[in-house]
């Protein structure tokens, strides 16, 4: 059986934790030539290598998102790797300025109510755009950089990570918010300008989800209960379930789908509403 992804070339920022990872696997066992590409090389190349040795196809390259080069040169490998570019994943994302992608996220576990250098009367410039450089201008650059390479190609697919937290304030996450926020308006941007090249651009809006940013979190029993209680659904969200919607937007079963939001959240959106 072809897979979805059949003779597809996917680029993945933060291809090598959480819900990047999880889409770099899952594009790949539906036949996708797969570009990991992250800021941690070492990490990269093992999802890469990972792949390769369950019999498909993958590279991986270094990229700071938020260094318009580095981006350029990441669209460039996968070309240079596989001759075109379909479809991309701009999964690369930062909880806070301090967060580093390699180990659960302590900060996650402590309440955000309680640091007041998180409040926003308190944050420092620096802190708050080292988030919107990587969450929204790092957006922005991969979106611009894969757009060039698929007008050559003919075409293709972009989603672009948001978060429940750009529909829904947080405590102490004003740059977390905003920057998700930004990066839904980016996408229906996006959408409606590069639509006279064939190429869709959509967003996937994951709730609650157990990866390495919200690592020490979700170890955290009470925090977790709390977390399930917001959600209708009753569970955390795993990495799978939000690789599965970029499945979704970026192979031709949603041909006819750009400028939209999905939110893989369990209900927590719906239920905000009533």
């Amino acid at each position: 059986m072809t897979g979805r992804m059949a003779d597809k070339v996917a680029i993945v920022t933060g291809g090598a934790s959480g819900i990047g990872r999880s889409c770099c696997l899952r594009f790949s066992e539906e036949g996708a030539q797969v570009v990991v590409a992250d800021i941690n090389l070492e990490r990269a190349a093992a999802v890469a290598d990972e792949i390769t040795q369950a019999g498909g196809q993958a590279t991986s390259v270094a990229v700071d998102t938020s260094i318009p080069e580095e981006v350029d040169a990441m669209a460039n490998a996968a070309v240079e790797a596989f001759g075109r570019l379909d479809a991309c994943v701009a999964a690369a994302g930062i909880s806070h300025a301090g967060y580093i992608s390699r180990e659960p996220d302590q900060q996650a576990a402590q309440d955000r109510h309680d640091r007041q250098d998180m409040l926003l009367i308190e944050k420092s410039l620096a802190n708050w755009q080292r988030v919107i450089d990587v969450n929204l201008t790092g957006v922005m650059l991969t979106n611009q950089s894969v757009a060039k390479q698929m007008v050559a190609s003919g075409g293709g697919s972009i989603v672009n990570i948001a978060s429940v937290a750009g529909r829904t304030a947080l405590m102490g996450a004003s740059d977390y918010c905003v920057s998700k926020a930004g990066v839904w308006m980016l996408t229906k941007c996006g959408a409606i300008e590069l639509a006279r090249h064939g190429i869709r651009v959509n967003a996937v809006g994951p709730g609650y989800i157990r990866t390495s940013m919200s690592g020490a979190a979700t170890s955290n029993e009470k925090w977790v209960d709390e977390r399930v209680k917001e959600t209708p659904l009753r569970r955390l969200g795993e990495p799978s379930d939000i690789a599965n919607a970029c499945l979704y937007l970026c192979s031709d079963e949603a041909s006819f789908v750009t400028g939209e939001i999905i939110f893989p959240d369990g209900g927590l959106i719906a239920d905000s509403r009533a």
